[in-house]
C-alpha cells in the first residue's frame, strides 16, 4: 500500500485529503509545519509527498530545496493558494514534479498522485477496474462497457471509478460529493443522484445500487 505524506497546516483541506486517499487505497500521514513535514519526508518511507507552500517554521519552498538535495527520488506535488506563475515555475525548477492550485477537486488530485507514481514504476502493468461488462483502464483513462468504449466525463468517471475502489460500501451523498466535487460543496445539492443516472444510462442500470436513506453502493 502506497504511503502518501500531507503537509498541509489547513487542518480541515488535510483531513479532506486523508479521508479521500483512504478511501483510495492509500495510506497518509499529516503534520501542520516545514519542519515536521521535512523530517518525516527525510526520515519516513513515503511514496509522495502532497506539500503546501505557505507552512509555519518553514515555508514550503524550503522544504522542498532540502528535499532535492537530499531525496531526489521523492515525488512532492505543491497543493497551494498561489497561483501566480512565478511560484510555480520556481516549485517546478526546485524539483516539484506537479504544481496546483486551491480550490481543487479531489478527484483531479488523485488522478496526478496516481500518475506521479506510475512514473516512479515505469514497468508496473496498466491497472484495470472491473465489474462485470464495465472496464475502466485508469492508465489511459478509457471505459468499456461489453468491449464497446464509452464516453465518460471526467467527473462521471471520478464517480465511477470512486465507487468501484470502494466496491461492497455504502458511500454517502455527502461523501460523493467531497471526493468527486471538492471540499467546497453544497451539501444539499442533488448533483450526486444526477451523476448516478447518467453512469446508469451510460454503464447499465445495475451497475450502482442505491441504499435508501444511506447512498449508493456498486456491488
Amino acid at each position: 500500500m502506497k504511503r502518501i505524506l500531507i503537509v498541509e497546516d489547513e487542518g480541515r483541506i488535510s483531513s479532506f485529503i486523508a479521508k479521500g486517499l483512504k478511501a483510495a487505497g492509500f495510506t497518509s500521514n499529516v503534520t501542520g509545519d516545514g519542519l515536521s513535514g521535512r523530517d518525516l519526508a527525510l526520515t519516513g518511507d513515503f511514496d509522495l509527498v502532497v506539500l503546501d507552500i505557505g507552512l509555519p517554521l518553514l515555508d514550503g519552498f524550503s522544504v522542498l530545496s532540502e528535499l532535492k538535495e537530499q531525496r531526489p527520488e521523492l515525488p512532492v506535488l505543491v497543493l497551494t493558494a498561489r497561483d501566480n506563475t512565478d511560484d510555480t515555475i520556481y516549485a517546478l525548477e526546485s524539483g516539484a514534479v506537479d504544481y496546483m492550485v486551491k480550490p481543487f477537486r479531489f478527484g483531479e488530485l488523485l488522478a496526478r498522485i496516481r500518475l506521479r507514481l506510475k512514473e516512479n514504476q515505469p514497468e508496473a502493468p496498466a491497472t484495470e477496474l472491473v465489474r462485470g461488462d464495465v472496464h475502466i483502464d485508469l492508465l489511459r483513462r478509457q471505459v468499456r462497457v461489453a468491449g464497446k468504449e464509452v464516453e465518460l466525463s471526467a467527473r462521471e468517471l471520478s464517480l465511477a471509478e470512486i465507487l468501484l475502489h470502494n466496491r461492497g460500501q455504502v458511500l454517502s451523498r455527502e461523501q460523493l460529493l467531497s471526493h468527486v466535487w471538492g471540499y467546497d460543496f453544497d451539501p444539499g445539492s442533488n448533483v450526486v443522484d444526477v451523476y448516478i443516472g447518467y453512469l446508469r444510462k451510460k454503464l447499465g442500470s445495475d451497475f450502482v445500487t442505491t441504499v435508501r436513506g444511506f447512498g449508493y453502493r456498486v456491488d
